[in-house]
């Protein structure tokens, strides 16, 4: 490793424990997974953050990355990856790629992940860092996240990282039974919900914590994906 290499590890690790400090600090506490905070530890989020925002990369806070868009905070990286409760064998639709940090958080951790962005050049320069990760089993599409992923459902779990009025039905709709929906939803006040499917196929929804994130936009123009 370079020396530079070393100071991003040593910051990383840094961000973790942060992550950790801030779990605990909340009502409810949160205890998050290890295999969650294993996988912050080691996906270089400096990759995924412009070169004018470089030192700030694992600043425990949002990033702009451009066409109104942001980076997540990663303690709510985090903490969206542990509530979907993954499992190694899983196949998980993430929904507003960005960056593509959280596919790659995801990617670590479950099977396959699925990835949809509505902003192509973003959705080009994510492809292009995955490629450059070495991250195989992320496929990704420019679309509506809106309307989820039809052709490749059920997921084991879904992950938003931008925030509609409303829980979309399509991506309730989406999950195995037994599957998690976690999303932002809300305008000006947001709540993080996690939807859990059941067997039955009934769904039942639980508030976690205030968040505030980018709108989910729609794609209306006819005929697209």
């Amino acid at each position: 490793m370079t020396a530079i290499d070393d100071d991003m590890a040593a910051r990383r690790a840094a961000m973790v424990r942060e992550i950790e400090q801030t779990a605990a600090g909340l009502v409810p506490r949160f205890s998050l997974s290890p295999r969650v905070l294993a996988a912050m530890g080691d996906v270089p989020r400096h990759a995924f953050v412009l070169p004018e925002h470089l030192s700030d990369a694992y600043r425990n806070g949002p990033l702009p990355i451009g066409f109104g868009q942001t980076i997540s905070q990663p303690f709510i990286v985090a903490l969206m990856t542990d509530l979907a409760a993954l499992k190694p064998g899983d196949r998980v639709l993430d929904i507003g790629t960005g960056s593509g940090y959280q596919a790659a958080i995801l990617a670590g951790l479950v099977s396959h992940v699925f990835t949809i962005e509505l902003c192509a050049p973003l959705a080009a320069r994510a492809a292009k860092t995955f490629k450059d990760l070495g991250l195989h089993n992320i496929t990704m599409r420019v679309g509506d996240g809106h309307r989820g992923w039809p052709e490749e459902a059920p997921f084991d779990a879904i992950v938003v990282a931008a925030a509609p009025g409303e829980i979309p039905e399509a991506l309730i709709a989406q999950l195995k039974p037994g599957g998690r929906l976690v999303i932002p939803v809300g305008g000006r006040t947001q709540k993080l919900i996690v939807v859990e499917k059941g067997s039955d196929q009934s769904s039942h929804r639980s508030e976690i914590i205030p968040v505030s994130f980018v709108p989910l936009m729609k794609d209306d123009s006819a005929g697209s994906a």
